[in-house]
């Protein structure tokens, strides 16, 4: 049986860009041509999304690694690169998709659902998109820009409509390999079940999803034991089934049992104390009519019991379901785009911050004073310059954006003199000669 996993970390990285072409037309009887170099394609995105037919992260435990295919270098005579196709990677429906520090990014509940998680870098300019009347013969293009690299963090929380809770071997695997198809392992000693198992229940006009989560300890809500990796798998259920052991072999009462994991649960998630729930008493074949136990008793060894049990949680079951609203589309999560902030660094010079700067220096050729000429100008029209003015920079001031560092100086005078890449960069060009 394959091993179930329902925490892992993930590797994703978009597609680089492809370099923009510096090339110039050059044909018989056609003089001075002019610049036709093509533009770079994007690379591919990164997207997760939920997939009804997976069970567990188990594909991404030992191949951590994801990423998405590169835009192609753009070429003369106008030509541009082939964008990078995106990446779908399928995970199971109930993934929490979190950032490596642990701040949410997405619930990807519903089949369908998707995040985008890591986007592909944008294709470099040809020479052809800088061409004008002040710039009749550029000799610069803009290298691709490289796609986002990060590490996630994945949480699988199962999607059930009811679960079984109960102290260990209080009968829960025992209960679903008898009304499902579902076949855990059973044995009768405690932590039999170390993950969950998800069955298929069929009863009557009914079908519902039935969840065998391994047994609750006192302290669980603290994280003793597994706590907090069993606990989770209830959160999505609609219904809670609490089974109390009538013959419980550290002779725990049914009320005691009931106390426990009501209390377990409430201190883990209040509202789940708000959820429907049945409360059942199991292994009534070994207890019998003895039993203090005045509510719902079930056999799933002799099957005694188990009609009238199945039927109210089916009960119970449809209406939970009636009670949620109606969707019938999925979501789809796109991070929004952030603009730029300015800080002071602790050796005085200002760094510009923001995806949007920092992409206009990643794609330049910080070699060629015209490519620098132009990053001043396109920073200038993003209101860079106004931003640093206002937050205080001063004539001569260094500024860095991403790995360039330059003098300021208002209006670009002179800025295309001091641009330069940061010693420590280990950016490489694409196309450069060697």
């Amino acid at each position: 049986m394959s091993e179930f996993v329902d925490e892992v970390r993930l590797c994703v990285k978009g597609g680089d860009g492809g370099a923009g072409s510096i090339a110039f037309r050059r044909e018989a009887h056609v003089a001075k041509g002019g610049p036709d170099g093509g533009d770079g394609g994007r690379g591919g995105d990164v997207y997760l999304k939920a997939d009804r037919n997976m069970a567990s992260l188990l594909a991404f435990r030992d191949h951590p690694h994801r990423r998405a295919e590169s835009g192609a270098h753009g070429s003369g005579k106008n030509r541009s690169g082939a964008g990078g196709e995106d990446l779908i990677v399928s995970v199971p429906e109930g993934t929490v998709i979190r950032t490596r520090e642990g701040d949410l990014l997405a619930d990807l509940v519903s089949a369908g659902d998707a995040c985008l998680v890591a986007r592909g870098g944008r294709g470099g300019h040809g020479n052809a998109s800088f061409g004008s009347n002040a710039r009749r013969a550029p000799s610069f293009a803009e290298q691709g820009e490289y796609g986002e690299e990060r590490w996630l963090r994945l949480e699988l929380k199962l999607m059930a409509d009811a679960a079984l809770v109960g102290f260990p071997n209080a009968g829960k695997s025992t209960l679903i390999s008898a009304v499902s198809a579902a076949r855990p392992k059973i044995a009768d000693y405690p932590f039999t079940t170390l993950v969950p198992h998800l069955g298929v229940v069929r009863f009557h006009e009914h079908e519902f999803v039935l969840a065998d989560i391994p047994g609750l300890i006192e302290g669980a809500a603290d994280g003793r034991g597994l706590g907090h990796q069993f606990l989770r798998h209830i959160e999505r259920a609609r219904v809670l089934v609490l089974l109390l052991d009538l013959a419980s072999a550290e002779e725990h009462s049914p009320a005691e049992q009931q106390r426990v994991l009501l209390d377990e649960l409430g201190r883990y998630r209040p509202s789940l104390l708000d959820r429907p729930r049945l409360v059942v008493g199991t292994k009534f074949d070994v207890a019998g009519e003895e039993s203090a136990f005045e509510g719902m008793r079930i056999s799933a060894v002799t099957g005694e019991g188990l009609d009238g049990f199945l039927g109210t949680l089916a009960g119970l079951v449809n209406e939970a379901r009636a009670a949620e609203p109606l969707e019938e589309t999925f979501v789809v999560h796109r991070p929004a785009e952030e603009g730029f902030s300015i800080v002071r660094e602790d050796d005085g010079a200002w760094r510009v911050r923001g995806r949007a700067a920092e992409r206009v220096v990643a794609v330049a050729d910080t070699e060629n004073s015209e490519a620098i000429a132009y990053i001043a100008d396109r920073l200038r029209r993003m209101g860079v310059e106004r931003a640093l003015a206002k937050a205080g920079a001063h004539e001569g001031d260094t500024v860095r954006v991403g790995n360039v560092e330059m003098e300021w100086f208002p209006a670009g005078a002179g800025v295309e003199r001091s641009a330069r890449e940061r010693p420590h960069s280990k950016r490489k060009k694409k196309g450069a000669p060697k």
